[in-house]
C-alpha cells in the first residue's frame, strides 16, 4: 500500500550509444548461439535411440534449463540495448527476479547432479544401469526443481511485498535481488541473512558433491592403462571442470562476498560471466563435442 514506484529503471552495461550496439551484437551472438547449441542437442538426444541413456537424459533437461534461464533477461537486455529503452514494470521486475534466481539455483544442482553421473559411470559402470534407472533420474531432475523453488521462493516473496517509495535505479542490466532489497523504503535486513544464508548453503554444497565427483573421476582415469585413453577422458573432464570453476568463482563472487551498495560494474561483468558465456559453452562442452553426438549430428 505504500509502494509509489510503479517501475524501475535498470542502467545496463554500457553508457554510450556505440558500446550499445557493440554489445547488442556481442550478445544476440550468444543468445544464438545458446538457442542453436541447445535446441541441437534436445533434438538430437530426443530422436537418435542410441542416445537413450541416463547421461544424455540429464543434458537433454538442461539443455532445456539453460534456455529457459538465458530467456528470463536476455531478450529484455537486448531489447533495451537496441531501443535504449530501460525501464521495466514491478510485476516484470519481480517475475524476472523470481525465475533468474530459482532457474540458476536449478542450474546448481544440475551441474551436481550431472557430476554425480558421471562418478557412477566412470567408477561403478558395472552398477551404473542399476543405481541410474529411469526413476531414479526423474526423482533427480524433480527434486533439483522442487527444490530450487522452495529454497528461493520465500526470500522472493518476501522481497515483493516490501515498499518502494523510490529512488527506482538499479545499476544492473536485470532485477538483481540485492540491488532491489536496496531500493526498498523499508529494513530488509532479516531477507538479505536469509537470502545469504540460503546461498551459502547452495553455493558450496553444490560445489563439494561436484568437486567430490570429478575428484573421483580423475583418480579414475589416472589407473587407465593407455596413455591415449588418459589424455582423451582428461580432455574432456578439464573442458568440464572449466566450466564449472567459472560458473562457481564468479557465482560465489558476486553473492557470497560483502555486499557492495548501489551496484558496481563489476558486478556486471561478473553476472555475464555465469549467467552468459558458461551459457553458451555449456551445450558445446557438454554435448556437441561427444563422439557419440557427433556421429548422431
Amino acid at each position: 500500500n505504500h509502494t509509489t514506484v510503479v517501475e524501475f529503471v535498470l542502467l545496463g552495461l554500457a553508457n554510450s550509444r556505440r558500446w550499445e550496439i557493440t554489445l547488442f551484437l556481442f550478445l544476440g551472438i550468444a543468445y544464438f548461439l545458446i538457442l542453436l547449441g541447445n535446441i541441437s542437442v534436445i533434438s538430437i538426444t530426443l530422436t537418435n535411440s542410441f542416445l537413450q541413456t541416463p547421461m544424455y537424459y540429464f543434458l537433454r533437461n538442461f539443455a532445456l534449463l539453460e534456455i529457459t534461464f538465458t530467456s528470463t533477461f536476455l531478450p529484455s537486455t537486448l531489447y533495451s540495448l537496441l531501443t535504449e529503452r530501460k525501464t521495466i514494470s514491478l510485476p516484470g521486475c519481480f517475475l524476472q527476479m523470481l525465475f533468474f534466481y530459482c532457474l540458476g539455483t536449478c542450474t546448481l544442482f544440475y551441474m551436481a547432479v550431472m557430476s554425480l553421473d558421471r562418478y557412477v559411470a566412470i567408477c561403478h559402470p558395472l552398477h551404473y544401469t542399476a543405481i541410474m534407472n529411469s526413476r531414479f533420474c526423474l526423482q533427480l531432475i524433480l527434486g533439483c526443481w522442487a527444490v530450487s523453488f522452495l529454497l528461493m521462493f520465500p526470500p522472493t516473496i518476501m522481497t515483493v511485498q516490501l515498499p518502494f517509495c523510490g529512488p527506482n535505479v538499479m545499476n544492473h542490466f536485470y532485477c538483481d535481488a540485492s540491488l532491489l532489497l536496496e531500493l526498498s523504503c523499508t529494513d530488509t535486513a532479516f531477507i538479505e541473512k536469509l537470502m545469504f544464508i540460503i546461498l551459502l548453503i547452495i553455493l558450496p554444497g553444490t560445489l563439494i558433491v561436484t568437486a567430490v565427483s570429478y575428484g573421483c573421476i580423475i583418480v579414475t582415469i589416472l589407473h587407465i592403462p593407455s596413455s591415449a585413453g588418459r589424455r582423451k577422458a582428461f580432455s574432456t573432464c578439464s573442458a568440464h571442470l572449466l566450466v564449472v570453476m567459472v560458473f562457481y568463482s564468479t557465482c560465489i563472487y558476486r553473492y557470497i562476498r560483502p555486499a557492495q551498495r548501489g551496484g558496481q560494474g563489476s558486478d556486471k561483468v561478473l553476472s555475464l560471466f555465469f549467467s552468459v558465456l558458461t551459457q553458451t559453452l555449456n551445450p558445446y562442452i557438454y554435448s556437441l563435442r561427444n563422439r557419440q553426438v557427433k556421429q548422431a549430428l
